[in-house]
C-alpha cells in the first residue's frame, strides 16, 4: 500500500508523530562528567535511536571519532575522556554530516571552536547548543506544517492520470520530488553561506566596495 493512499488524517497524525520523534538531545541530558569514548557511542546511540533508518545501523563509532578529531572538527580528548563541550560538537556534527561536506563542517566548526571552547569567550558551547536547542524546538511545529503542506500539494498532483495504480505512484514520486528540492535549495543557501563569509580568506561580499568608497572618501578629504 502506497503511504499516499491513505487518509489525510491518518498520514497527517502519522507524520507528526515521525517528526516530534527526530530531535537533538536535550542539554540535560548530555552528563556533566567526563566520558571514555566507549560512553560517548553507548550515549550517542541511545539518545538518537529515533533517528536510524534501519535499527542496525551506527550512530557513532571509535573510527568516526577518530577521523573527527584527524580532521579537526573535533578537539582531541582529555586524558582519553572527552568533555560536555565534545558531546556538543559531536551532535552538531551528526546532524550536519548528513547534508554537508567535511570542508563544510570544518569551516562552520573553526570559528566556533576558537571562539567558544574551553571559556575561550563569555559564553561557551553549552549556551550555544542550548540556544540552537530552543530555536529547534520552536520551529517544529512550522516545520511539521510545512510537510504537511507539501503531502496536500503532492496529493492534487497527477488527477488527469486515468489508471488509478500509475496515479498514486506519480502522487508518491511527486512527494519526494517536492521534499529534494526543498532540501537542494536550503543546502545550496547554506553552501553560498559557507563559501561567502566562513570560508579562510574569502572577502565577503560587499567588503571590497566598501573599502573602496572609504578610500575614496579619504582621498577627498585629504584634497
Amino acid at each position: 500500500m502506497i503511504i499516499l493512499d491513505i487518509s489525510k488524517e491518518e498520514y497527517i497524525s502519522n507524520l507528526i508523530e515521525n517528526l516530534k520523534k527526530v530531535k537533538y538531545i536535550n542539554p540535560e541530558d548530555i552528563p556533566n562528567i567526563d566520558l571514555y569514548m566507549d560512553q560517548v557511542t553507548t550515549f550517542m546511540d541511545s539518545h538518537l535511536k529515533s533517528s536510524k533508518r534501519y535499527s542496525e545501523d551506527k550512530l557513532l563509532t571509535k573510527t568516526m571519532i577518530n577521523n573527527y578529531t584527524k580532521n579537526k572538527l573535533l578537539p582531541p580528548p582529555k586524558n582519553k575522556k572527552y568533555t560536555k563541550e565534545h558531546m556538543f560538537l559531536l551532535i552538531f556534527i551528526y546532524y550536519f554530516k548528513n547534508i554537508l561536506s567535511i570542508s563544510d563542517i570544518q569551516s562552520i566548526f573553526n570559528p566556533l571552536t576558537q571562539k567558544f571552547y574551553d571559556g575561550k569567550s563569555e559564553i561557551g558551547l553549552k549556551e550555544v547548543y542550548e540556544e540552537i536547542f530552543n530555536i529547534e524546538n520552536e520551529l517544529t511545529d512550522s516545520v511539521i506544517k510545512d510537510m504537511v503542506r507539501k503531502m496536500t500539494k503532492a496529493k492534487e498532483s497527477f488527477q488527469f492520470v486515468d489508471d488509478e495504480n500509475d496515479r498514486d505512484f506519480l502522487k508518491l514520486f511527486s512527494f519526494i520530488c517536492i521534499l529534494c528540492f526543498d532540501v537542494y535549495l536550503r543546502k545550496h543557501v547554506i553552501e553560498q553561506v559557507i563559501d561567502n563569509y566562513l570560508k579562510p580568506g574569502v572577502v565577503r561580499p560587499g567588503v571590497k566596495a566598501e573599502i573602496k568608497e572609504d578610500n575614496s572618501k579619504s582621498k577627498n578629504k585629504i584634497n
